[in-house]
């Protein structure tokens, strides 16, 4: 238990004044026993009360905190006829009552200003976590490239086909890594229903070997798909089919082309 945080929270002033529930009473009454420190602090708040008290009737009895203590966070309602004699105790009871709220705002305060620090901590952890975002971006993204412009990457350029003749990508084939990145920026998106499915070929006989699809197209910002190929391929294509890909391409469906040089 943090000891110091405890008592820094102001729930020992509001224990002295009466504010708390039976059950927190109990807590604070539980921790007095266990603790030394918090026992000096409710003493020290005590005597801190009675001095306040003494201060505006010094005629106070020693045990005037056992009469101030049950009326603290209560209304204290005043005889219409007392001796006068008894205005300083009662002047007393008001100062402590007056105390007691001074701790309950201090209290709340101190409350408001944790919440204000929670809220500016978490705003500090969404900001660090958004620049190591970014930076794992970047640094992701020249990764990216230092593998495109390797001497061994094989580009293909898929020119745009019947059903689609402005659409056009890039294959960035990597044989020695056995795998290729499809720039497909350029590509419609698809609609409901449908994925883009890339297709390794081979020309004589035509022989497609599919290598995977372009999944969730259209929150790939840069458009750019990494799939495995093995195959010693001779040309690229793209077909629009249902989710989850077909066995064998839909030609009408054809989107691009593009034969390896």
């Amino acid at each position: 238990m943090d000891i110091k945080a405890y008592i820094a929270s102001g729930i020992l002033e509001l224990y002295v004044a009466g504010l708390l529930s039976e059950q927190e009473n109990l807590e604070v009454h539980r921790y007095a026993q266990q603790y030394p420190e918090i026992q000096s602090e409710i003493e020290a708040i005590e005597a801190a009360i009675l001095a306040l008290s003494k201060s505006a009737s010094p005629n106070l009895p020693s045990n005037s905190f056992d009469i101030i203590k049950p009326r603290l966070g209560k209304v204290v309602d005043l005889p219409k006829a007392e001796k006068k004699s008894n205005w300083p105790k009662y002047l007393g009871w008001v100062a402590a009552v007056i105390f007691a709220g001074g701790l309950v705002w201090m209290y709340l305060e101190n409350e408001k200003l944790k919440n204000e620090i929670e809220v500016v901590s978490e705003e500090k952890r969404s900001l660090e976590e958004q620049i190591l975002d970014a930076r794992n971006e970047v640094v992701n993204a020249e990764e990216l490239l230092n593998q495109l412009r390797d001497q061994n990457v094989a580009v293909v350029a898929l020119g745009g086909q019947a059903v689609s003749p402005e659409s056009f990508a890039k294959a960035y084939w990597n044989k020695a890594e056995q795998k290729v990145y499809i720039d497909a920026q350029s590509l419609p998106e698809p609609p409901p229903g449908f994925t883009y499915q890339v297709w390794s070929l081979k020309l004589n006989p035509l022989t497609p070997t599919s290598i995977g699809l372009l999944d969730d197209f259209a929150n790939n910002e840069t458009g750019l798909f990494e799939l495995p190929n093995p195959n010693e391929s001779e040309a690229f294509g793209i077909t629009l089919e249902p989710e989850g890909g077909s066995e064998s391409p839909t030609l009408d469906q054809l989107y691009t082309l593009g034969i390896v040089s």
